[in-house]
């Protein structure tokens, strides 16, 4: 069954008054916050983004990527929310790739202050120099300790070195060298930023150091939809990454590693994250499919005690032993900048509605429609919910939302994140406050006010398949 919208800048429905929507799938739920029960603050650095540090060499043209002149590039950072660069990937140990110099290392980082970002700098560890590495720390410490998250050292370590404990020694080396070197009790490390599949590296190193030792906070990779080349059916693909099971793969990912890292009260990262890896799945990574389960695995990740997700991309990536176009991609560069893609949106939605400290929500769901929800409250008060209709395809539901904000004489404003015709398989079309994102990284995204609500205090909402909206709540 379609829907079919009209005015669809303007489809969160009971909002206004001129939008007409035609759809006889619609199923009601009741959403509830709990104004008085905030919890942990979303940490303001959660969105990153991830780049291999070949990107921190200067180009074929002699100029760098990263660099204080790149102003559109700044642009785009700050117009998505970004406020975490990682530089590492495959390409940080491959050892026929040249180890950035201090020139390119200075660019890089008057590049993070223009941008007002702090860097995961990865040191390379697989065939490595301990000195090399050690004179590297010691010159981005003395310059740029301000603008420095943590260093890393290697990446995805079960690729070359297989066993924990020999790759832990080699760690422990590198860091009390470097330490040392610095003469900084403030040099910190994260680790081990190993692939999924050896997510228990990090439930080990979270036990082996406790938040007394070395580490800014515990690093993990994770790549839920699996390996891009078996996603050949695009369809089902796009279905996997949507569904409500895809958080139960979320639960069990979790359970290896999040708990030991808790219990030793040490903060967590993906320092590496994307939906499928071997450059991403073509079809699927690339569509408007990606833009909401992007934005439901950051909110999944941050109410579960993650600090921040970098998202790998880039306009290639390496992949093995090979250099592909980066069907995952944030943007990709083009003549007029930086073209964003789907899952670009999903981080700006995100930065907008992830200010604040934690709400719980209840949802009545009694048609078991595929939607989430997420809130926080801010620190003058307003409460922003997200809810994230996942619903997709010909036999997709609107969720006829009935919303209970706790909050006397509230007023409410929302923004819609959506696509031409709701078709999660497009890769453009997408407007977030109905307006898209420009290539030069202008964006006149509005809010829109809500309808009054009633005598009770609810807002009555209907939220159109494959679709999100970010709803702000103030109190009058």
């Amino acid at each position: 069954m379609k829907c079919v919208f009209r005015n669809l800048s303007l489809v969160v429905l009971s909002f206004f008054a001129s939008t007409t929507f035609l759809c006889r799938a619609q199923s009601p739920i009741t959403l509830r916050l709990s104004p008085a029960q905030p919890s942990t603050r979303v940490a303001p650095d959660f969105v990153g983004l991830s780049f291999e540090m070949q990107y921190v060499l200067p180009g074929t043209n002699g100029y760098h990527f990263f660099s204080r002149k790149n102003k559109r590039l700044i642009a785009t950072f700050k117009t998505l929310g970004v406020k975490n660069l990682r530089v590492g990937g495959n390409t940080a140990d491959r050892p026929t790739i040249p180890t950035p110099s201090t020139a390119d290392v200075d660019s890089l980082f008057a590049f993070a202050k223009a941008a007002g970002v702090k860097v995961i700098y990865t040191l390379r560890l697989n065939q490595g120099s301990l000195d090399a590495a050690t004179q590297m720390a010691n010159y981005i410490m003395r310059h740029y300790a301000d603008r420095l998250s943590c260093f890393a050292i290697g990446n995805e370590p079960n690729v070359f070195s297989k066993e924990y404990a020999p790759y832990l020694a080699e760690w422990k080396r590198y860091a009390a060298q470097i330490t040392a070197a610095t003469n900084s009790p403030s040099a910190k490390f994260c680790g081990p930023s190993t692939s999924p599949g050896h997510e228990t590296w990090a439930r080990d190193f979270a036990i082996e150091f406790g938040n007394r030792g070395p580490l800014a906070f515990v690093s993990q990779h994770d790549y839920p939809g699996g390996d891009a080349r078996r996603a050949t059916n695009s369809l089902a693909a796009r279905d996997k990454i949507l569904s409500p099971a895809i958080d139960e793969h979320y639960e069990k990912f979790a359970a290896h590693f999040v708990p030991a890292i808790l219990s030793n009260s040490l903060p967590y990262r993906l320092e590496e994250a994307n939906s499928f890896y071997d450059g991403g799945a073509f079809d699927v990574s690339d569509t408007f499919a990606s833009a909401l389960w992007a934005l439901d695995y950051q909110w999944w990740w941050a109410t579960h005690g993650a600090q921040g997700i970098n998202f790998h991309t880039g306009d290639k990536v390496a992949a093995r032993d090979e250099s592909k176009p980066c069907r995952y991609a944030v943007f990709w560069t083009s003549p007029g900048g930086y073209n964003i893609h789907p899952l670009g949106y999903a981080l700006k939605m995100f930065s907008l509605g992830s200010q604040g400290s934690l709400l719980p929500t209840t949802i009545e769901n009694p048609n078991n429609l595929n939607v989430v929800a997420y809130a926080v409250v801010g620190a003058k008060g307003e409460h922003d919910l997200t809810i994230i209709n996942r619903e997709h395809g010909n036999s997709a539901r609107a969720a006829e939302v009935t919303l209970e904000p706790g909050l006397a004489a509230a007023r409410a404003e929302a923004m819609l994140l959506t696509v031409s015709n709701n078709d999660v398989a497009a890769k453009t079309g997408v407007t977030l406050g109905g307006a898209e994102i420009q290539d030069n990284a202008s964006w006149k995204g509005k809010w829109t006010p809500l309808a009054k609500p009633s005598a009770n205090g609810q807002f009555l909402l209907k939220l159109p398949p494959a679709s999100a909206v970010l709803i702000r709540i103030t109190a009058r």
